[in-house]
């Protein structure tokens, strides 16, 4: 049976998000139904109902940071019952079969991840609508268990901007002994500050905002590098392991590069609109590499919130009513949010 939801929708191109109904596809013995608590606003939510990223799909329910309650269990579910807390993040699916998802790594599926919202479902006539409503149905192997000690809210962002900055800094070995650059202290920077404080690596965090140093150190950075003053890159202690561009503006890369030490890295997270141009000479030079990461796979999410119920680690939030979300948009693009906003789902 359809599980009706209530929910906000953008219903075409840059158009304002207004209040929406619709149902969600009849559960399948494999899918768990949940009600959502909580659904964060990440500013991929903002490019995608703005079209700002190509084709979309309307109309079009946001939202890939989502944090519930299982009310609901098909009868091959074997992961979750009635009660549990379970998070929900940027894909719900994927080929399953392709050697990226048999390896562990379904969110790079060769056939494409299906997105949490904006497309279709695998069976190619479901249109996915994401957590911006007020329950939301999954197969289980895509869900994942939310520790009972963190708060609901502050999880909700984990499920994106934090396995988005958790995934390159196990990837790339951050510990202790390692010294990480995070370059900006948004949504996305503010995580790669917990987790690599939290892995025991050195941290720095460059913003051009000298107003978030306290923020910064208050978060367990070891250093705070202000770079709206001229020639503080220039002038930074260098040798960095590992470097994470978190910004979607577009920046000058270079001076960043020369930070890193031999075999060291700067690894590409945030989207800017337009390509970056490269010094060949500065990657050739300490054998320095330039890199790209993309969220992680569901096994990877599930360890991230693991070590977050370990570390007693969860997002800055500003919690939400869903009337608000029009003027969250302009505020998250105006950078005007400590460090995420999250929606009370009970307000839809």
């Amino acid at each position: 049976m359809a599980t009706a939801s209530k929910g906000y929708a953008v219903l075409s191109a840059k158009a304002p998000l207004v209040p929406f109904s619709f149902d969600r596809r009849d559960p399948r013995p494999s899918d768990v139904v949940l009600d959502i608590e909580y659904a964060g606003i990440c500013h991929s939510d903002i490019h995608q109902a703005r079209e700002e990223w190509g084709p979309a799909t309307f109309p079009m329910v946001p939202g890939h940071e989502i944090a519930g309650i299982v009310t609901a269990v098909g009868n091959a579910v074997t992961k979750f019952q009635v009660g549990d807390r379970v998070g929900v993040g940027v894909y719900i699916d994927s080929c399953r079969k392709c050697e990226n998802c048999l390896n562990g790594a379904s969110h790079y599926c060769l056939e494409g991840m299906t997105g949490t919202y904006n497309g279709l479902e695998r069976d190619g006539k479901t249109v996915a609508m994401g957590g911006y409503s007020n329950t939301f149905v999954i197969d289980e192997t895509y869900a994942v268990k939310i520790p009972g000690n963190l708060d609901m809210s502050g999880v909700a962002p984990l499920m994106c901007a934090g396995i988005t900055l958790y995934s390159p800094l196990k990837h790339w070995g951050a510990g202790p002994g390692k010294k990480v650059g995070v370059i900006g202290l948004g949504g996305l920077g503010h995580m790669g500050v917990k987790f690599s404080v939290a892995l025991g690596a050195e941290t720095t965090v460059f913003s051009h905002s000298a107003k978030k140093e306290d923020d910064a150190l208050g978060m367990g950075a070891h250093h705070f590098v202000d770079t709206h003053v001229e020639g503080a890159l220039a002038n930074a202690t260098k040798g960095y392991d590992l470097i994470l561009n978190t910004v979607s503006a577009e920046i000058d890369l270079d001076p960043y590069l020369r930070l890193l030490k031999l075999n060291g890295t700067l690894v590409m997270i945030g989207l800017s609109g337009k390509p970056y141009a490269i010094n060949a000479g500065t990657l050739l030079n300490q054998r320095r590499s330039l890199a790209g990461s993309m969220i992680g796979d569901v096994h990877q999410l599930q360890e991230m919130l693991d070590f977050c119920g370990e570390k007693n680690i969860v997002s800055d939030v500003e919690v939400i009513k869903a009337d608000y979300i029009n003027d969250a948009y302009e505020r998250t693009v105006a950078s005007d949010v400590k460090y995420r906003f999250v929606i009370d789902a009970s307000s839809f």
